[in-house]
Parts: structure tokens; sequence; C-alpha cells
């Protein structure tokens, strides 16, 4: 396996922390050895997963861990109540794949813990290779205390099924990568991002969300509606599929809301930043404020607000 060779094919320079990770994946390629790739933001993570998939031989299948979920989601719903839902969804989705890739793999929804559960122990039964990448060590899945422990079985799984290496090189590249699509504007709405007059129920599998006006392939959205309601990621990718530019109003101080809240913010901002969506944020606080508290992936997320040009 001529990972190295591969990645060179790009044109991209590697640094020594890449370098290293790209030696140990070409011999876990040849032992043919799933991999849990971590480590902050930024440091080309993907990029060498999605390299090392590349070369990786036999019926492959790569997919994005809240878009892999949606659909198990929906298709164990088409089959409520019937024997065997869960195993024959899973059988469906994973279909022929000798090798499964997942991007931004984890986990803060126990109910998601626990089909990853029975996920990674039909893998193993199928003998499926595994590639994953995410910024948390397997450890730090599932981190809320009231239910880290449902997912002790689930974390002996990924370790047993894959070796785990950390990527965790001195340089944020997505820096160096230009503009963003994303903006952040202070104080009064003005511009694009005037909000239109009338309110818009959506209808998103089922259930009603409130935006605050629609125009188009525009949507806006107060930050109560879309994060202090208990709307999932589920809903963010639907919705992200129907609207390419999203305007969010009112986001507060992050240490002023509850964890939930927190949470379904830091939701929000990787799906849409993962689909390319564009997001304009609209805050009386500066955005050095706004990132605070206790979600473990608001450390993600203040990684990708920085990068958001900054009008206020």
């Amino acid at each position: 396996m001529d990972l190295r060779a591969h990645v060179s094919s790009s044109g991209y320079v590697l640094d020594e922390a890449q370098l290293a990770v790209v030696a140990r994946l070409e011999e876990l390629g040849e032992r043919r050895r799933g991999v849990y790739l971590h480590g902050p933001v930024g440091r080309g993570k993907s990029f060498l997963a999605d390299a090392f998939f590349d070369v990786v031989p036999g019926p492959k299948k790569r997919v994005h861990f809240h878009a892999f979920f949606r659909e198990l989601h929906a298709r164990i719903s088409e089959r409520l109540h019937r024997r065997g839902a869960v195993e024959k969804a899973v059988e469906e989705l994973v279909g022929k794949a000798e090798v499964l890739a997942f991007d931004e793999f984890h986990l803060h929804d126990v109910g998601d813990a626990m089909l990853m559960t029975r996920l990674l122990e039909f893998l193993r039964r199928r003998r499926v290779m595994i590639i994953a990448t995410s910024n948390h060590p397997p450890d730090g899945l599932l981190p809320n205390p009231l239910y880290h422990d449902h997912f002790l079985p689930g974390i002996a799984l990924v370790k047993e099924l894959m070796d785990v290496v950390e990527l965790h090189g001195p340089t944020d590249y997505r820096h160096l990568h230009g503009t963003p699509r994303s903006r952040f504007e202070t104080g009064e709405i003005r511009g694009h991002a005037e909000v239109p007059a009338t309110p818009v129920t959506l209808d998103v599998h089922g259930r009603a969300i409130t935006a605050l006006g629609v125009e188009g392939s525009r949507v806006w959205f107060g930050f109560g509606d879309l994060c202090e309601k208990p709307t999932s990621t589920h809903d963010y990718l639907a919705l992200a599929a129907r609207f390419d530019d999203w305007v969010l109003v009112g986001v507060p101080r992050m240490s002023t809301c509850d964890r939930e809240a927190q949470q379904r913010f830091a939701n929000v901002v990787d799906v849409l930043v993962d689909a390319d969506v564009r997001l304009t944020l609209v805050s009386d606080h500066a955005l050095a404020e706004i990132i605070g508290g206790d979600a473990l992936d608001l450390a993600r997320t203040a990684s990708r607000l920085e990068l958001i040009n900054s009008t206020g």
C-alpha cells in the first residue's frame, strides 16, 4: 500500500505529525486493520482518512456520521414494531461493504449511542474494516456523565475493532484555506439579514419548527426556536437540504444557556459547515463573548466560528 504516493499526488506537503500518521496508516492497511483517527480540528484528519480509504482495496462505503444516523432512524421507523428492525436497517445501509468510513464520529445522544453499539457488533460479525475520524478520543464519546456508562461496551468495541491513532500537529490548516461562506453581525439586523415580516411553520419529519421567515433558499431562525426547543441534528440535516442560506438571530452568550441549548448550537454549526451552507449569526454580543459553557463540542464550534468573516 503506497499511501504516501497517493497523498503526494494531491500536491499537499505534509508536516511531521501527518507523515507519522501516514506511516501508521500504511502499516494498518497492510494488516487490514481499522483506524480511529482523532485530534484537534483542522489538522488534516479527514484528508488523510479519505486518502487511506481510497487506497484500501475491496467494496467500500463512506458515510457522514449525522447523515448515516438520520437514514438509520428513518429505516428503523419504517419497520417499527417488526422483529429485527434494527438489524435489517443496518444490513441495508452497510450493504456489501467490506470497508466502512465514518467522518466526524461523535455521540451525544444516548439513543444513538445504543444504536452505535449494535452497529459495531454487526460490523464485528461481518468483519468489516472501519475507518473513523473524530475530534474526541474514544473515552470522550457520549461525555454526559449521566449516560457515559451506557456506552462503555461501545467504547470497548471501538478499541477492539480499530487502532486508536492521534493526529496532533501544530497547525490548524483551515486558517490557510481562504474565507468561509459564513459571517457574523452584531447589534441590529441589517442588509440581507433583515427578517421577513411573517413567521413560517416548517414541517420537519412530521413535526413543526418555527422559522422567522423564508425567502427562496434563505431561511431565518430565532435562536430560541432552533436551539432551546427539542430539535435534533436530523432536523438540521433535513432543513439544510432545503435551504442553503441560514440566518440565526438573537444568539446569546453560551454561558447563559443550558447544556442542551449549547449542544444544539454546536450541532447546528457543525451540520451547516459540513453541508457548505451559508450561515449568518446575528447577536448583541461580540463573537468572542458568545462561546463559553460546558458542552464538549463548543471547543470545536469555537474553532469553526473563528473562521467566520466578522463584520461586527
